[in-house]
């Protein structure tokens, strides 16, 4: 990102001893002056350049991308979005996307997240209250929330300097206007990216969002810039991968590694931190890139939107709520604390039908972010807590891979629960979703399982998962290409202890 540094230095004043108090007046009101500059109407930055500045004309073209963008069913409540910051011609084709989701909804609150690609800081600059206009008029900062979160966050403040050329937090206020009339805004520009500090911000949102339903957080972001097409749309893939696996760590560590690339890395970052403090999932809705609009391939952008969403209502498309999965985390953990302090199995009594039917599960544990264990049962002739309490105590004790835990690591011990929908054998490899399908490969006495998140956390393509599911299997990494391989796969609904409060 191209940032601007800027300087602090103040001018130097001759003043005489019978002027310095009208000089102190002067300075306070001065800097009051400039303190409460967010008080009035923000300008906008770039009407005419990133869109249109004719109200009628910028109405219509976005009537038009909304009319023109086919959305799936979203079973759950939207709970943020991630949209690209482009010039419309570029981009807004594939914003529309996920505003027509929310159009017409009943969201009072939009907390829009941007990234700074001017104005080099530590932190966030909220805009603290006021209005932002736009040619579609004024929108209103919501200075409650904003107020709130510059208190209790104390990395949080107005820095003006953030939004003096800024685009990638204008381009999404007219969309908002557009399909959430009067509603109000929490205008964000994110400094420096920190891991730290985008999880940080995901805890204060839920915490000060708390059971709102009517509260939206946008990430603004585009992805790689300016490879060749297809380059562009492989490093894009492997980015998008970390966004379907809801994983901020490995999102971080792959852009600092150079395996993805996007420019609101500090935005998206807070918004999947948030999305699995919420325990939501998330839906690609549109890629391209700059030269599918174009027509120039030699040096593109990649836009994204996609959605995230909590499934709430329990008859949606999630296997557990999220009571049923805190009873299933906390058998797990009394049952792997007992034996490990005591070697005995504790008894559980479970009458939820959803909990007491057959079902398989893996059972994960976790140790300052590394792997101490995991263990499970592909499919199960006993009720679903019951393999969860077997698994927990069988992940801490009989994998091979590790020694057994020890009753003075339990306070480190982090369990996540991945359970299983039935297995499914397919006939091409093209039914394989990435992120969303683990694999099992069998041939003859060989067979090898991986869980969906292991492809996301490393950022494999299809091609590679298969691969090292057949190394697990202990077959060659072609070994999928043979016709005698049976290929079956299935989804896993993955929970853990650090996700549900």
């Amino acid at each position: 990102m191209k940032m601007e540094n800027v300087n602090f230095a103040m001018p130097k004043f001759r003043v005489s001893g019978n002027r310095i108090f009208t000089l102190l007046v002067f300075c306070f009101v001065f800097l009051n002056a400039c303190s409460s500059g967010a008080q009035e109407t923000k300008h906008p930055n770039v009407s005419g350049s990133f869109y249109p500045s004719s109200p009628k004309v910028l109405s219509e073209k976005i009537d038009s991308y909304l009319k023109d963008a086919i959305v799936p069913e979203i079973n759950g409540k939207i709970i943020a979005l991630i949209s690209p910051h482009a010039g419309y011609a570029y981009s807004a084709a594939i914003a529309s996307h996920g505003y027509k989701l929310i159009q017409g909804t009943d969201y009072n609150t939009v907390i829009v997240l941007a990234p700074s690609h001017y104005h080099n800081f530590i932190g966030i600059s909220v805009w603290p209250k006021g209005k932002f206009n736009t040619p579609l008029g004024d929108i209103e900062v919501d200075s409650d929330f904003a107020g709130q979160l510059m208190k209790e966050l104390d990395w949080a403040r107005f820095v003006p300097e953030a939004f003096a050329k800024e685009h990638s937090l204008e381009v999404q206020l007219p969309f908002v206007q557009k399909v959430l009339p009067g509603a109000k805004i929490v205008p964000i520009v994110m400094g420096s990216p920190s891991l730290s500090y985008a999880e940080d911000l995901a805890a204060k949102l839920k915490e000060i969002i708390k059971s709102r339903k009517d509260v939206l957080v946008i990430a603004s972001t585009d992805l790689s810039h300016f490879h060749p097409y297809h380059d562009a749309k492989v490093i894009d893939k492997k980015t998008m991968g970390y966004f379907e696996g809801i994983d901020c760590k490995g999102l971080w560590q792959a852009e600092m590694g150079g395996d993805a690339e996007l420019c609101g890395i500090a935005p998206v970052m807070t918004v999947l931190s948030f999305a699995k403090d919420n325990d939501a999932k998330i839906k690609i809705l549109k890629y391209a890139n700059s030269g599918d609009v174009a027509g120039d391939f030699s040096r593109v952008v990649g836009y994204v939107s996609a959605v995230f969403y909590r499934g709430d209502n329990p008859k949606g498309d999630a296997m557990l709520t999220i009571e049923q999965r805190k009873t299933l985390l906390k058998i797990a953990r009394e049952s792997m604390e007992n034996y490990v302090t005591t070697g005995k199995r504790k008894e559980f009594s479970v009458d939820d039908p959803q909990l007491t039917r057959h079902q398989g599960a893996f059972v994960t544990l976790n140790k300052s972010g590394l792997l101490r264990g995991c263990i499970g049962r592909i499919v199960s002739n006993s009720p679903l807590y019951e393999v969860v309490a077997d698994m927990a105590i069988e992940a801490a004790i009989d994998d091979p891979r590790f020694p057994p835990v020890k009753a003075k690591e339990l306070k480190d011990i982090e369990i996540d629960i991945s359970v299983l929908s039935p297995i499914e054998e397919i006939k091409g490899t093209n039914q394989i979703e990435v992120g969303k399908h683990g694999i099992i490969i069998r041939r003859g006495f060989f067979q090898g399982l991986l869980l969906p998140q292991v492809a996301t956390e490393y950022g494999w393509d299809r091609e590679t998962f298969l691969k090292h599911t057949c190394l697990k299997a202990g077959l060659p990494e072609d070994a999928w290409k043979d016709k005698t391989t049976q290929i079956s796969i299935f989804s896993a609904e993955v929970f853990s202890e650090k996700s549900i409060e």
